[in-house]
């Protein structure tokens, strides 16, 4: 008989139903009972798209000689990383505590009050890769609870104490321009000058931290800045990360040279990264070598719209890396013969250089397997084929055609179709701004319904409005979701000009300072007074973005984008009292702090103001697409009808209005730009005007 997992919605745990092990979800019953049996519990936290996971379900939670030992000893609770993100931050830094290393799957071992005693990540069934056997775990941590009972529940009481005294990574600081450079810095030593990026093995995105340092460029003229952001978007265009045929990134690389990945596709990597190639074009940085950035924005737009839309709106959660167990990213790797069978003489030639498709492979679990990733330059190619580049790169186009579309039918990887709130609202938000880019009505229109869906399932609070954690879910009060909505929410008043997307961030906004606050130097990553099963008890404050941007950090921006817009003091009061209470981790945090540090540079650099005046003609429109399509660090856009109210604009904006129509304003801080009537004089304005002296258009 399937067991009582089989009823919940997420598709993670629906794939456990049929296990012989007595799962419960996560909640009170479970520790209820454990408590009721005097039994500790053992808690498996990991996600769909986990490989490991996956194998640990297989070799451990499917055999029932294991089953037998949990159901005599254990109280078993099974939970999806990605549906209780507050249960996951807390336990994994409860296993990062104990042993070093955190990650999926998490497997912790707890005492009936929800305290660790003891944890890990994967398993093997028996001792191997230098780890001990998950059954020789299980039957020694049972014996050591029945056995030294007294303390066991100490040590599991002082590991609680601790991890509560480091709830927050928040420390007080002061914002400024000094914070900015330190941090620019410390980013500068973690870059990896020859293959681009930040560290070493494993290589993940810092999409974030790219967004920071393109900023400090347009505002510095700081050259290495730029150099950093277009190596590391490059070098992960060119890698096996980017996927070639299909679009979008895989979650990280195994490597440095970001040729191998971990396959698995995350909704919100996918959502930061294109925020960061559309910066990079809309700050006239170009396409990159060979047009390679380019692909990689149009890619991701490709594989978000063919893969990972619901039609009525939203954007799915994630694409599995694998298949089956024994599968390595098979569905997204080729051997030459595969290759060549899909594909003519004169494309496979062309591939092959291109793609590295011949030769030995990178999969380790089968060498003939290759991840394409574009080893050789165009120009390369074409010396070695004696071709023209332009024939080349016609090969190149119809040979990954034919390979998408032999891909296509292949069995593909489970797509999870949970709409998240949070993800949602980034995919949301940098949708609307590749729309823009890519003169596409088609991807604003899916981007609005989308939102307008995440605000049908918001309920009223007393003081304004609460998302859930997921259409659909009863799972309510994450900080993640209201903060990321209320972003995408702002981005959507500048791209429509409707006034009921500002007044719904504000909405939100409102919640959240109602809600979230504490005496923690921050916004708490749950709502006060919810659910206190376990770890859930003890209140954090995420201030790194681990690996989705901070919410500390996108709630400062947020309130700093609606005082802009509305010109009222108590958001920018409420920004200043969040950055007070978070600047002091900032510079240490390097990468990890980029959301927090784009906040600081709100709150201490001047914004820039573009006001389109007109009725909804065509110069009007295209005013207004000039300025939401040039790239400008904290510029804030806002399109009025002739004699409307002006109510929120700064004075110096303010007494620019004269009346003329169709015509844009700018301003920088206290400077203004004379009023402006074409487009292009308006995009050359938003590249120039008020910035400070220094060389910025140097190749990198």
């Amino acid at each position: 008989m399937p067991n009582r997992l089989a009823a919940e919605r997420s598709a993670y745990l629906r794939s456990a139903a049929d296990q012989p092990v007595d799962w419960f979800p996560w909640g009170a019953a479970a520790f209820d009972r454990a408590r009721e049996l005097d039994r500790p519990v053992l808690l498996d936290i990991g996600a769909v798209w986990c490989h490991w996971c996956h194998v640990m379900d297989h070799e451990s939670y499917e055999d029932e000689a294991v089953a037998k030992i949990l159901a005599r000893d254990w109280i078993c609770v099974k939970v999806d990383r990605d549906e209780r993100p507050d249960v996951d931050a807390r336990y994994q830094r409860a296993a990062q505590a104990l042993s070093g290393q955190g990650g999926w799957p998490l497997t912790a071992f707890l005492t009936p009050a929800g305290e660790v005693f003891y944890a890990g990540t994967y398993f093997p069934p028996e001792d191997r890769y230098g780890r001990p056997g998950f059954r020789s775990v299980l039957l020694s941590l049972a014996r050591l609870y029945r056995e030294r009972h007294g303390q066991v529940l100490e040590q599991a009481k002082e590991i609680a104490r601790f991890l509560a005294s480091r709830a927050g990574e928040a420390r007080v600081g002061t914002p400024s321009v000094g914070v900015l450079a330190d941090a620019t810095t410390a980013i500068g030593r973690l870059f990896d000058t020859r293959e681009g990026g930040f560290g070493s093995r494993p290589k993940f995105p810092h999409p974030a931290a790219c967004e920071f340092l393109l900023a400090r460029w347009f505002d510095t003229g700081d050259g290495e800045a730029r150099t950093m952001v277009e190596r590391t978007l490059d070098a992960m265009a060119r890698g096996g990360i980017h996927d070639h045929l299909g679009g979008g990134f895989h979650r990280y690389a195994v490597d440095e040279r970001w040729i191998v990945p971990h396959f698995e596709k995350m909704l919100y990597d996918n959502a930061g990264l294109l925020d960061a190639y559309v910066s990079a074009a809309a700050a006239d940085l170009g396409d990159g070598p060979e047009g390679l950035r380019r692909d990689a924005l149009e890619g991701i737009v490709f594989w978000i719209g063919s893969t990972m839309s619901d039609s009525e709106g939203g954007y799915f959660a994630s694409q599995d890396a694998d298949v089956g167990l024994e599968d390595d990213g098979d569905y997204f790797t080729w051997t030459a013969d595969e290759a060549r069978a899909a594909l003519t003489d004169d494309e496979f030639a062309v591939l092959a250089r291109r793609y590295h498709l011949e030769g030995p492979g990178e999969m380790r679990h089968d060498p003939r397997r290759h991840v394409l990733w574009a080893s050789e330059s165009l120009a390369a190619v074409g010396e070695a084929d004696g071709r023209g580049a332009e024939a080349v790169a016609t090969l190149l186009a119809s040979g990954r055609e034919k390979l998408r579309r032999a891909r296509d039918t292949r069995p593909a990887p489970f797509v999870d179709r949970t709409l998240y709130t949070a993800w949602n609202g980034m995919m949301a938000r940098a949708t609307l701004r590749s729309a823009t880019l890519l003169d596409r009505d088609d991807l604003a229109a899916h981007a609005l319904r989308t939102l307008e869906r995440l605000f049908r399932a918001a309920s009223h609070t007393d003081d304004g409005l609460e998302l859930p954690h997921a259409i659909g879910s009863a799972v309510t009060g994450i900080l993640d979701d209201q903060v990321q909505t209320a972003d995408a929410a702002v981005e959507a008043f500048e791209f429509t000009g409707d006034a009921v997307w500002v007044e719904r961030a504000a909405q939100v906004m409102e919640s959240v300072w109602a809600g979230y606050r504490g005496d923690w130097g921050g916004l708490a990553d749950t709502r006060r007074g919810g659910d206190g099963v376990g770890l859930l008890s003890h209140a954090l404050v995420p201030v790194q973005d681990a690996p989705t941007p901070s919410p500390n950090g996108t709630a400062a921006i947020v309130l700093a984008r609606l005082a802009e817009h509305t010109g009222e003091a108590r958001w920018n009061e409420r920004r200043d009292a969040l950055l007070a209470g978070l600047s002091g981790a900032a510079a240490d945090l390097s990468v990890f702090g980029a959301t927090l540090l784009r906040a600081i540079d709100w709150a201490v650099s001047p914004c820039t103001h573009v006001v389109v005046v007109g009725d909804t003609n065509a110069r009007t429109m295209a005013l207004h697409r000039a300025a939401l399509a040039v790239y400008r660090p904290r510029k804030v856009v806002r399109r009025i009808a002739p004699n409307a109210p002006v109510a929120g604009l700064p004075a110096p904006v303010a007494a620019m209005l004269d009346g003329s129509f169709p015509r844009a304003y700018v301003c920088a801080g206290t400077q203004c730009a004379a009023p402006l009537a074409e487009p292009d004089e308006l995009a050359d304005t938003l590249r120039s005007f008020a910035r400070s002296p220094g060389p910025r258009r140097e190749d990198a």
